[in-house]
């Protein structure tokens, strides 16, 4: 049996969605600067523990011993102000954080999806952005940068060892032609395909479901390994909402069985899937 020290259990206390993200906003201002943690931590006085354990979020710092790091580092204005305005922000279990062009881009989302042991989403009237093609994706975004950004965000499905994933899909989505019938044509013989990948399960809520309060609003819940905490996280028109706190992340867990109470089987989803394909193969000739 392992014996769990103070350290540890002061680690697992302070190692927050929030902090994470800063540790990781700080470990990139040093990699820009091509400083070595030995380096910047004799530099600023430090152990090497006490910047290591910073950048990956499990210990917390002054703001001002965060400005000064900030400054070793060189690190130009808009980078200070980012970085600053998160150091400073009260950590009470929910944050949110503004889209800049793509809400893929946001490293608060990249840092815990990259390191989620299961990642479970649903989105009641698009494709959910883990599943979409290119040209889906650029249809219902009009936006190129979302293009780029949501590929790579993909790429962690596809990886050894990458999270369990469950995709929740409205059949909805499915009727709601986007761009026109060639784009949903393939995205639709994409679903199909991802039904058979490894670490992988979409799941159709059928238009004959009876209709509930969780089917309204988008939602995803990030699972890690211990003593990290789920995240979860929902994404609106100009922001994403991140939450860690428990009472908080227990109500997306709840929502998340219920999904699972309304959604087809595994192998009814993917019926859905080729049967909804066929029909946009036969309106695009």
């Amino acid at each position: 049996m392992e014996i769990v020290t103070e350290e540890k259990q002061s680690s697992a206390r302070l190692s927050t969605a929030r902090s994470r993200e800063l540790g990781e906003e700080l470990r990139r201002v040093r990699h820009r600067a091509r400083l070595s943690s030995s380096f910047l931590s004799e530099a600023l006085g430090w152990s090497l523990g006490k910047l290591s354990k910073l950048e990956t979020g499990s210990r917390g710092t002054s703001p001002w011993e965060i400005g000064t790091l900030l400054g070793r580092c060189g690190a130009d204005k808009p980078t200070r102000d980012r970085v600053m305005a998160i150091a400073n922000e009260p950590d009470t279990g929910s944050f949110l954080r503004l889209h800049d062009g793509s809400p893929d881009s946001l490293l608060a989302l990249s840092v815990h999806e990259q390191t989620a042991r299961a990642v479970t989403v649903y989105e009641p009237l698009t494709v959910p952005s883990l599943a979409q093609t290119e040209d889906y994706a650029r249809a219902v975004s009009g936006n190129e940068s979302v293009v780029g950004a949501r590929a790579a965000r993909q790429e962690v499905l596809r990886r050894p060892g990458g999270p369990q994933t469950v995709l929740f899909v409205h059949e909805a989505a499915l009727r709601l032609v986007v761009g026109d019938h060639q784009v949903m044509r393939d995205q639709m013989l994409r679903l199909t395909l991802m039904c058979g990948w490894a670490r992988m399960s979409l799941r159709v809520i059928p238009m004959t479901a009876h209709a509930h309060g969780v089917l309204r609003g988008p939602a995803a819940l990030l699972t890690f390994t211990a003593p990290v905490n789920p995240v979860a996280y929902a994404e609106t028109d100009t922001a994403t909402v991140f939450h860690d706190a428990p009472n908080v992340v227990l109500t997306y867990k709840a929502k998340m069985r219920q999904l699972e109470r309304l959604a087809l089987n595994a192998e009814q989803s993917r019926a859905v899937f080729a049967r909804w394909a066929d029909a946009y193969d036969r309106e695009n000739r």
